[in-house]
């Protein structure tokens, strides 16, 4: 099975993701993973990637690409995999269409995790990460034990102006994918997930038909 999951920054598709893929045993394909993999392996491709990443600029679209081609055509995907947030604008997801076919593949049905911006903003801008150990807390879900308070930090990335902004940039590129998806025929399934993870994975399973 191949699935695209889309939703907004800190919508949980990296955790429902990781779920899906144990349970459907195909790998999900991030783009933050895979380069940081390659990179890591120093694979041609991760080289190519480190020279944007260390020179502060985005790794073009050529290069994604290649890494999620290399990722498709690994053993480990011969049944399918889950894209995790991946295509991310019309182009790429053109792009992905044509890997597919090389392949002999098709994609099976996008999954959409659907959760309000207030939520979002709440889920976000709540955590905190001890520098000493690297652990996320949440200031409501999941608070941090007194003897580690005065330590926290709060990411950039997690302030509400910024996470604002990345919502605004999602619904302007990613979001129309949706629509994009809907004209080839493939099956769009809406699933709400600002309920706890257990109920919005049985959810997703129960949607995929598996």
């Amino acid at each position: 099975m191949h699935l695209i999951l889309l939703g907004a920054p800190g919508a949980g598709k990296g955790t429902q993701g990781a779920l899906l893929a144990e349970h459907l045993e195909v790998p999900k394909i991030a783009t933050g993973d895979i380069l940081r993999d390659a990179v890591r392996e120093g694979t041609e491709l991760g080289q190519s990637a480190k020279r944007f990443m260390d020179a502060g600029e985005l790794v073009p679209d050529e290069v994604i690409l290649g890494l999620v081609r290399d990722a498709l055509a690994a053993p480990a995907a011969a049944n399918g995999a889950i894209f995790d947030g991946f295509p991310r604008t019309i182009p790429q997801a053109e792009a992905l269409s044509e890997i597919l076919m090389e392949l002999g593949r098709d994609l099976d049905v996008v999954v959409v995790i659907d959760v309000a911006d207030d939520v979002i903003v709440q889920r976000m801008s709540g955590r905190r990460t001890d520098p000493e150990t690297g652990k996320v807390y949440h200031l409501s879900f999941n608070p941090p034990p007194a003897a580690v308070v005065d330590r926290l930090v709060q990411r950039d990335d997690d302030r509400e102006n910024t996470v604002r902004r990345r919502l605004a940039v999602y619904r302007e590129t990613t979001a129309p994918l949706v629509d994009f998806y809907v004209e080839r025929g493939l099956p769009i399934e809406h699933v709400r997930g600002d309920r706890p993870i257990e109920e919005v994975q049985a959810e997703l399973v129960q949607r995929i038909g598996r």
